[in-house]
């Protein structure tokens, strides 16, 4: 089994697949990031599901990269005898989903193989396989698969397997297309032009990633972690999944192995916020619009994530016929947190909402109909205790970020509606509650600084009365909660360089003494790692912050992709692959650097402005 930093990601912005370094497709879910996976080696054994092509001898070297500005992977093996290189990559969809694989002969003769093992069903159901014109069609209850390919193939121990030389100058594709229905009496998709298919991905991401306004230092890092956000999004509705993968482990051998193929509001709102800093408000827009359908309804029903298409029920499973990575049990479907409370989703919606509303279009009064909605049910539980941002099952708590993101929900409030008019309708129904919306505000802050702020720590910490510190409270800089220069903030920060951070990189808090329901030990957490370089940066340690941003970006893999957490002492990835929050955070850190080189933001006086959008609205 691969290592997770030797995975590369290709997609289509519906699903995503995993491709190791030895041309082993590990991990697909198909038809969709949330479907049941055909692939699933990644979390099982060999007998899960794979597709490998690669030289039939030995390797004697392998390099692999994207094609400039795109999600087109190419991986070169040389031997021998030669050199090969495999193309890989999803087109964009039409009626059906490709999966293509080009073999390329670059110099020699090799001798190459594929070996195709499907297993529906997240690596449990063997699908009957039949012979057709020009490949095989593979069909296990309501999954249908179609490959093509000009070589021959024939069955062996259940997998189809094709063997073949390939020489300098010739090109072999092989292209599997998922179907609509699993009857095998219905039509078999349509045959395509795998060279024009290739032709037509390599244009799609050249003309999206072309659109980054970015031109600084850091170029090459914030576009290809704009792509890999922009592959995480779920083009039919909008949605941001938080991850292309389930139950990869936090901590090798541990039980903190979740499902991230599910929006979260706050990773969707957070990667939103990246793609409007990137210039990129047609996603902010369908993401608008996919908010607003997916939470419909009753202001007290609001969930903390939903499914992709907006489903509501995603009840927690354990899949006991996968062994899980490298023996990370239980492997779990579905997330049970989608039940719980978390008071910080409605700060996050309604500033994602202030900084959209200038460049997205907007039905002005239905969604501040929504959002107001949203506001009243949240005056009257923000006194409550939650379960925080990190969806700890210990018990809920007057968490601190969770209260000063409740405080960013009536701030961006008032903003929205003096800058909408709302705050002067003739009609008293409609009209905003300005001075009672104030009101709240002053009284969270009050209440957070007075609360939620150790004097011993001289830094605010993870919950009320509590001396554990919270990677979380770095963002109280970042949305303006205080300004730079306040003592409390430097205090943070330096608290949590001092106490919570291996290596220098940053934790999320103290798992080892934490009573977060579950055992100890995780990774650094590469956001949380991200976000104090904003905030090094935000405090005027430029030379510090640019420091560790430069450490951080070593961490990513050979194609500058991230996962969740960094094992320190095992020096390896680890959490779900590739992690929106990670990426979000690493663009944002980029354009903190960035900003500070050029001028001062956050001052006294501009407390509300997230520095990460600033440069949208100049």
């Amino acid at each position: 089994m691969a290592r997770i930093e030797d995975y590369a990601v290709i997609g289509d912005c519906e699903t995503a697949a995993l491709v190791a370094m030895d041309g082993s497709i590990d991990w697909l879910c198909w038809p969709n990031f949330a479907s049941g996976a055909c692939f699933a080696r990644l979390l099982g054994t060999d007998e899960n599901g794979f597709w490998q092509i690669s030289p039939q001898g030995e390797v004697k070297t392998t390099t692999r990269l994207y094609w400039d500005h795109t999600l087109v992977l190419e991986t070169r093996f040389a031997t021998e005898q030669g050199e090969i290189a495999l193309i890989d990559f999803i087109p964009p969809r039409g009626k059906y989903s490709e999966l293509v694989r080009i073999v390329r002969g670059i110099r020699g003769s090799v001798e190459v193989s594929s070996v195709l093992s499907l297993r529906f069903n997240y690596g449990s159901a063997i699908p009957w396989v039949r012979k057709m014109e020009g490949g095989i069609k593979a069909v296990a209850g309501p999954d249908s698969v179609v490959l093509r390919t000009p070589v021959e193939t024939h069955g062996e121990d259940l997998k189809t397997v094709s063997r073949f030389t390939i020489s300098e100058g010739e090109s072999i594709p092989f292209v599997l297309t998922y179907g609509v229905y699993g009857d095998y009496k219905h039509p078999d998709p349509p045959a395509i032009d795998p060279e024009l298919a290739l032709h037509q991905t390599d244009e799609f991401w050249k003309k999206w990633a072309s659109h980054c306004p970015y031109r600084g230092k850091y170029r090459d890092a914030v576009e290809r972690s704009l792509i890999a956000l922009k592959a995480l999004t779920y083009k039919p509705t909008g949605g941001v999944v938080a991850a292309a993968t389930m139950a990869l482990p936090e901590q090798l051998g541990g039980p903190r192995n979740w499902d991230y193929r599910y929006c979260w509001l706050r990773d969707t709102t957070f990667t939103l916020l990246a793609l409007m800093n990137g210039g990129y408000f047609h996603e902010a827009e369908a993401w608008m619009n996919w908010l607003l359908r997916t939470i419909a309804g009753s202001p007290d029903q609001v969930q903390i994530m939903y499914g992709i298409q907006g489903q509501r029920t995603l009840t927690e499973w354990e899949i006991p016929w996968l062994a899980g990575y490298e023996n990370s049990k239980p492997v779990r479907v579905g997330n049970a947190a989608s039940e719980q409370v978390q008071l910080d989703i409605y700060g996050e919606v309604l500033d994602a909402f202030f900084w959209a509303r200038e460049r997205v279009t907007a039905d002005r009064e239905t969604d501040f109909r929504v959002l107001r909605g949203m506001l009243e049910h949240l005056q009257t539980i923000w006194r409550e205790p939650d379960d925080g941002i990190w969806e700890t099952r210990g018990g809920r708590k007057h968490f601190v970020y969770s209260k000063a993101m409740a405080w960013v929900a009536f701030d961006r409030a008032i903003k929205l509606a003096e800058g909408w008019g709302f705050d002067a309708v003739e009609n008293e129904k409609d009209q905003a509650p300005l001075e009672h919306w104030k009101n709240t505000r002053d009284a969270i802050h009050a209440q957070v600084c007075e609360q939620g702020f150790s004097t011993r720590l001289n830094s605010f910490t993870q919950s009320y009365g509590s001396d554990e510190l919270d990677a979380s409270a770095l963002l109280l800089l970042q949305v303006g909660f205080l300004p730079p220069d306040d003592p409390r903030m430097i205090g943070t920060v330096e608290a949590i360089e001092k106490h919570l951070t291996q290596d220098g990189f940053v934790l999320r808090y103290n798992t080892s003494t934490s009573s977060d329901g579950l055992p100890a030990g995780e990774g650094a957490f590469l956001a949380c790692s991200f976000w104090l370089v904003t905030d090094l940066a935000l405090i005027g340690r430029r030379e510090d912050a640019t420091k560790l941003f430069d450490r951080l970006l070593l961490l990513r893999n050979d194609l500058g992709l991230l996962s969740e957490e960094y094992d320190v002492q095992e020096k390896r990835l680890v959490g779900n692959f590739p992690q929106a929050f990670s990426h979000i955070a690493l663009i944002g850190a980029a354009y903190a650097l960035e900003d500070q080189g050029h001028h001062k933001r956050h001052t006294a006086d501009q407390r509300a402005i997230r520095w990460k959008q600033t440069k949208m609205l100049d």
